[in-house]
């Protein structure tokens, strides 16, 4: 009995360690997926470094595209695009304007009474309608002729209400927020589509002409007197509320700036004059470049993949278009290169499959146990993972998030450095101490005005850039919903001065997603 005894004894003591080495074995392996995993966020947070050295790089990058864009055409991956605009509302403006915007998905359209300085919004009505998908590639005049529907529809239930005279011809202020190389205040020709539209007949034309084509067909009697990008319209609101407003930023889904620049710096345009010595200038910054920015193997590949390729490569790096679809590929990575989201990794291999809403909703998520987390990769991706996973998505979206609000703030302190606005230099001479002026940024888009995550990231990396010191007179004032809500300000009291105008910052009742728009009037 003693030797059997031994001898299951010393089987079950055999059997329990090589249980322990196949469990051990098993952790091991665990901890090196795990480490795997770890491996490829740290490698992605390393290549998405904005120190403050290079952002600065990254400003001077700015600076330098911006005078280049300015010096000729095709000088510069910046457009740097004349608007026409000189004057910027006051808040004296009074009447009643229409304005129309297509900005994307949307036809969207206002009607709005100025009351002057002391009443200033007396009312205003608006719609806004979706564009049926086929539209988007499709033509030219199928596209038009829905904007122009769209806006009989509104203008004929208006007149009904308000008894207006149809046979006079009314104005309007057309925003078209894709890049356009401007001929006047009101005529402009495509240079290309963005935001998933394509329609490549359109592609050289005059926009204004396709659009008063359209509403001849509708038997409409409107004529545009201004056309404008979104992004001015954003400025124009900014500038009719507070009269510092120099600049205006667009982070949303796109992004784009623009700027009052003197006319005697634009070289491309020699001879150019305006009655107030500026002028606004469209620039296009999407498509802005330079090797300071960071960038990795899933921003390349993204890149790669997309319609637009070796283009809008700022946009790709900072926009709300794009954000979610570089988080779900680094995802993807590690699930690949571990079992961290187990076996069920199909839906994080699919493009776009997690938006830049979905991410922000991870990123701020404060729940102990990161419910919104799981939620949104349970429903979104169908994989279910324990905390410790959830919290390294949740680094992932601080990544993306943090590198592409370092990287728009970079981009707006070079446009200040650009107008002398940023207490490098342009110091006055003599005895006088040099006094940094006040500047006014106008910010649209739900990137910044909605992920607060991003907001605070942006505002913290232009103090670090500028200092404490002159960021105090830097302000950053959200626009709410720039489009159709800046809408109308007319213009021009004398003529031949043009007079840009926007509208108001609160129209509770139009789609959120209303691109700004303006209307410049000649008496």
């Amino acid at each position: 009995m003693g030797r059997v005894g031994l001898a299951v004894a010393m089987g079950c003591a055999a059997a329990t360690c090589s249980i322990a080495a196949v469990l051990v074995g098993r952790r091991v392996k665990s901890w090196r997926r795990w480490g795997r995993a770890v491996g490829v966020l740290r490698e992605f947070e390393e290549g998405c470094a904005t120190p403050i050295g290079r952002l600065r790089q990254v400003v001077d990058a700015m600076v330098v595209e911006m005078h280049a864009g300015l010096a000729s055409d095709g000088g510069s991956k910046l457009k740097m695009l004349l608007t026409f605009v000189d004057r910027l509302p006051d808040g004296k403006e009074e009447g009643i304007y229409y304005a129309i915007d297509l900005g994307g998905a949307n036809v969207r359209v206002l009607r709005v009474q100025l009351g002057g300085k002391r009443s200033m919004i007396l009312g205003h009505e608006g719609e806004s309608n979706p564009v049926p998908r086929n539209l988007l590639t499709n033509s030219t005049v199928e596209l038009f002729d829905l904007v122009a529907m769209t806006l009989k529809h509104f203008v004929e239930k208006d007149e009904n209400g308000h008894k207006l005279v149809v046979e006079k011809t009314k104005e309007l202020g057309f925003t078209f927020s894709f890049p356009v190389k401007q001929k006047s205040v009101s005529s402009g020709v495509l240079i290309k589509w963005t935001k998933g539209l394509f329609i490549e007949d359109t592609v050289g034309r005059d926009v204004t002409q396709c659009l008063e084509e359209a509403l001849a067909r509708r038997g409409l009697n409107m004529r545009v007197t201004v056309l404008v990008n979104d992004t001015v319209g954003a400025l124009a609101l900014g500038h009719y509320y507070d009269k510092d407003t120099v600049a205006a930023v667009i982070i949303g889904a796109g992004t784009n700036a623009c700027y009052v620049e003197r006319t005697d710096a634009i070289i491309k345009c020699q001879g150019l004059l305006t009655n107030s010595g500026g002028m606004v200038i469209n620039m296009e910054w999407g498509n802005f470049w330079s090797s300071h920015l960071p960038r990795t193997p899933y921003d390349i590949a993204l890149d790669d993949e997309s319609q637009n390729r070796n283009e809008q490569g700022f946009e790709k790096l900072i926009s709300g278009m794009y954000l979610g679809d570089v988080a779900r590929r680094v995802l993807y990575k590690m699930a690949l290169e571990s079992d961290v989201f187990g076996d069920a990794i199909g839906g994080l291999s699919t493009p776009f499959a997690l938006s830049t809403p979905m991410m922000a909703a991870m990123h701020e998520d404060e729940s102990p146990d990161l419910r919104e987390v799981a939620r949104i990769l349970e429903e979104t991706m169908q994989v279910l993972v324990p905390l410790k996973t959830r919290k390294l998505v949740v680094r992932v979206c601080d990544i993306v998030t943090r590198r592409a609000a370092r990287l728009a703030a970079a981009g707006i302190v070079g446009i200040l450095k650009k107008m002398g606005r940023d207490g490098s230099g342009g110091a006055p001479t003599g005895r006088t101490k040099s006094k940094t002026r006040r500047s006014v940024v106008a910010v649209e888009g739900g990137l910044y005005a909605g992920y607060t995550l991003f907001r605070e990231y942006l505002n913290e990396a232009i103090r670090e850039i500028l200092g404490e010191q002159v960021s105090r007179n830097v302000v950053l004032r959200i626009t709410e919903d720039g489009s159709g809500q800046r809408l109308n300000r007319d213009s021009c009291r004398q003529s031949q001065t043009v007079r840009i105008v926007a509208g108001l910052e609160t129209f509770s009742n139009i789609d959120c997603a209303f691109v700004l728009q303006v209307i410049f009037l000649y008496y």
